[in-house]
């Protein structure tokens, strides 16, 4: 894979639900061209802005075959599949028709704290047992568990060219410093945390895999993309018109605050499926003022 494709901006899609809880594939249909007319550069699909915890399995490979059929090779797609069972993680890859993902994303194990030595073993193991490419996915502040600099890296030099990205959403500066600093060349680094995606480009990293993107698709593309070309004044322009609504988005967690903002777009219904509920009304209109600012 040529992983020039995963540089700039990916979106981590929500799904859509209608009032009575079920997939709503015509806002999902609204939504995809939304996002690819609005120049997002990939779709990172059944991540956890996409509620996946709460996607039956046919409920995921269905939604999973209807995404590639609409996109239609208009932008690479990227599928989450990962968690905290291993054998079940390489299970899943053989129930799946990969036909037109172009990349996995696999989050580490959650819940059960693995050590260095069982992360590393976890993705190679995964690594060994897929043909695509494979993109790492550290958030430590959901799973319980940080994936180390040094593992990231020993990793991504053993693996070339099939572990070929971590999406970095531990929020700190210094882990993600040493891993641009020591990786490969063809190894990628994204940001998983949007505000902080600027200065994390401006240090080196290729992008960022966003939740803000799937609501305000056209600035946070710009301001990423003009990052990447080193034009940090316009981007820091920006990036500081979009802070707020950023901080409104995660105040009540993730998806609840995008899900307000893409309804109040028209987009969608605001609708969760439990445990997540929708945002209460204050933070919906706080919302919603961002969004017609936009």
């Amino acid at each position: 894979m040529d992983t020039a494709k995963l540089r700039g901006l990916g979106v981590a899609m929500v799904t859509p639900f209608s009032s009575n809880y079920q997939i709503d594939y015509p806002a999902l249909d609204k939504l995809i061209e939304f996002l690819i007319g609005n120049g997002v550069n990939y779709l990172v699909v059944q991540g956890t802005t996409a509620e996946t915890a709460t996607l039956s399995d046919s409920e995921k490979r269905q939604l999973a075959d209807y995404i590639v059929k609409k996109v239609n090779g208009r932008v690479p797609i990227v599928l989450g599949i990962g968690g905290n069972d291993t054998h079940k993680v390489i299970e899943s890859y053989a129930k799946f028709d990969l036909t037109g993902i172009d990349a996995i994303l696999s989050v580490t194990p959650y819940y059960n704290k693995p050590t260095q030595k069982g992360l590393y073993l976890h993705f190679k193991t995964i690594a060994q047992n897929t043909h695509l490419p494979i993109i790492v996915y550290n958030v430590p502040g959901r799973t319980g568990v940080n994936m180390t600099a040094e593992t990231t890296l020993k990793l991504a030099h053993e693996f070339q060219g099939k572990i070929v990205a971590v999406k970095e959403a531990s929020g700190n500066l210094t882990q993600m410093g040493y891993i641009l600093r020591d990786r490969p060349s063809n190894f990628l680094v994204l940001s998983g945390d949007d505000g902080l995606t600027l200065p994390q480009i401006s240090i080196g990293a290729d992008g960022v895999i966003s939740v803000l993107g799937n609501c305000a698709p056209a600035k946070f593309s710009r301001m990423v993309n003009l990052a990447l070309q080193g034009n940090f004044t316009d981007a820091a322009k920006l990036h500081l018109g979009l802070i707020e609504l950023i901080d409104l988005l995660f105040v009540e967690g993730n998806p609840g605050g995008v899900k307000a903002a893409l309804n109040a777009l028209g987009l969608i219904e605001n609708v969760l499926r439990l445990p997540l509920a929708p945002v209460s009304d204050s933070t919906y209109d706080k919302i919603k003022k961002e969004i017609e600012k936009l």
